[in-house]
């Protein structure tokens, strides 16, 4: 998730575990213990872009991580805030609840998540909710600001952090009720229309849950397609694209490229645009894919140009976004 989710989720599970008896304090714990493991930012101020893309949500998002620095907290927050009563075992939960649920939500999102680093490189996704997505985001905001200005013994406050947390958890189950729908389906499609499906992945596409982004296809090619949950008719349009990793061959040796075939899961293609090759990783999905299906990736990598990769992974992502294009998104949400 976004960083700001975190956030106003860690302000909520902080007045949730400690309620009447820590104050506003536990919610700056929570806040800060549910934003640590995206320190890994700041491995962009010395990495290229490629090595970059395999921190982020790397090792800051393992296990092992969370393991060595839910104790460090505990005792950070022990020695601050003596005299108390506060069990030792308690500030350790409150903790690793915190940190924990970072690494456990982010396998929501479509990017992946090193969960097992430094010993699998294996990136973990359920691709079940968008990373931005404000009907999740929303409630923990509300409700995040709302328990800042409330009085620290205001009754009022057990229905803020419970509306902060249930809420968006009840979407969360709304979100992957909806995968599972769109998975079932779109596996029978594959099979009617006899589109190859050796790999394949269904993903939301942007800010909400309704339309999705569906790829499938072998080591030759993928097809590209949108499915909504209200779509009634068993059928789909695809596009497809030509894997093209044959044009890699001259530069195959090149490690940053290596690095960018490890990133996208194998689900990539290769085109050539004017001096260039481009990296396509279509795990990110098209600018505007659901209005013209021909549209660029929003992850496409200049391979001849390495400096000019910066915010590869949203590159471009709402820059044809109008009015025009929103009513063809809320168009295709509605399904046929």
């Amino acid at each position: 998730m976004d960083s700001l989710t975190h956030i106003a989720l860690g302000a909520c599970m902080g007045e949730a575990f400690f309620e009447k008896g820590f104050g506003k304090k536990a919610m700056a714990w929570g806040a800060l213990a549910q934003s640590i493991p995206d320190i890994d930012f700041v491995a962009s101020f010395w990495l290229s872009t490629p090595e970059n893309l395999l921190a982020h949500r790397g090792f800051t998002h393992s296990v092992l991580f969370g393991l060595m620095i839910v104790p460090v907290f505990a005792l950070l927050a022990d020695r601050l805030h003596r005299p108390h009563n506060i069990a030792f075992r308690t500030w350790i939960t409150f903790f690793a609840a915190e940190v924990f649920f970072h690494l456990f939500i982010d396998g929501f999102n479509n990017y992946g998540v090193g969960w097992l680093e430094p010993f699998s490189h294996a990136r973990y996704s359920f691709n079940t909710i968008y990373v931005a997505d404000p009907f999740f985001s929303l409630w923990p905001g509300i409700a995040c600001v709302a328990l800042i200005f409330l009085k620290s013994n205001s009754h009022k406050r057990t229905f803020w952090w419970k509306f902060g947390l249930i809420i968006p958890f009840v979407y969360l189950s709304y979100c992957c009720f909806n995968k599972f729908k769109t998975d079932q389906e779109v596996k029978g499609i594959f099979e009617k229309e006899h589109i190859p499906h050796q790999k394949y992945f269904t993903t939301p596409t942007p800010l909400q849950n309704w339309l999705w982004y569906v790829v499938s296809g072998n080591d030759t090619g993928y097809y590209v397609g949108f499915r909504s949950v209200f779509d009634h008719e068993k059928k789909m349009s695809f596009q497809y694209f030509p894997k093209n990793d044959s044009l890699l061959k001259p530069i195959g040796h090149i490690e940053d490229l290596q690095k960018l075939i490890r990133f996208s899961q194998q689900f990539y293609t290769i085109e050539r645009m004017h001096d260039t090759l481009i990296f396509n990783d279509l795990r990110f999905g098209q600018v505007i894919g659901w209005e013209d299906p021909h549209e660029q990736f929003v992850f496409h990598y200049y391979l001849q140009y390495p400096e000019e990769n910066k915010l590869v992974v949203q590159r471009g992502r709402f820059e044809k976004w109008n009015w025009e294009t929103l009513k063809s998104l809320w168009q295709h949400i509605k399904g046929n």
